[in-house]
């Protein structure tokens, strides 16, 4: 069996996406494990669940350095120990900088399909446009807002009742399920990106351009 890929899981709240990973890294067959789960800010629940599958943390806040960049350079580092073969930034509230993006192919998830609705409120935002199918994207980030190579996205209908809470878990189960699937695939087939183009499978080495 190949050497299992290995992840660094960020995040900022609860880790619903960091438990699915847990879960699904469990079986051998998934091709991944997380080796580490770092957070901007202490005390929140995806670190618990990290501590709990007896998986190491570290947590890089913000506001302990004089500059943005003297974090950039921190949290790089603090990622790079580990010696990810992919980064995943779930739920993770802080957009990382060129340290870490130009060292690591770092994942990301949105609530919407981009180019569609980026940024912050992209559920509310759909739903104010009125649209009758939005969904969630997984992309590889880059320095902008989700402007990153698209991945993979799967469709979820607007229901005519949905307000922005009822459709943003509808949205969450799938992004989850849609990460896993994902990530797993990355670990086992390899990808490749040229230009916004991504391929996964075909290739065994990681990541390209």
């Amino acid at each position: 069996m190949s050497k299992a890929g290995r992840l660094v899981v960020l995040v900022s709240g609860s880790g619903t996406n960091l438990q699915a990973l847990l879960d699904a890294s469990a079986d051998p067959s998934y091709g991944a494990r997380v080796v580490a789960v770092g957070a901007d800010r202490e005390g929140i629940e995806g670190l618990a669940r990290a501590s709990r599958s007896g998986v190491p943390t570290f947590v890089e806040k913000v506001g302990d350095y004089a500059t943005r960049a003297e974090w950039d350079s921190a949290i790089a580092a603090r990622i790079a120990a580990y010696e990810p073969d992919l980064v995943v930034s779930a739920g993770f509230m802080k957009i990382l900088g060129s340290p870490s993006l130009d060292a690591f192919p770092v994942l990301n998830t949105h609530p919407a399909l981009l180019p569609s609705f980026p940024g912050a409120h992209g559920v509310r935002d759909a739903l104010a446009h009125g649209v009758k199918v939005t969904g969630c994207t997984v992309m590889l980030a880059d320095a902008g807002v989700d402007t990153g190579p698209i991945v993979a996205q799967e469709a979820v209908v607007v229901l005519p009742d949905d307000d922005e809470k009822v459709l943003h878990e509808r949205i969450k189960t799938v992004e989850r399920r849609l990460l896993v699937e994902i990530v797993g695939r990355m670990a086992r087939e390899g990808w490749t990106v040229s230009g916004r183009s991504v391929r996964i499978g075909n290739h065994t080495g990681g990541e390209s351009t």
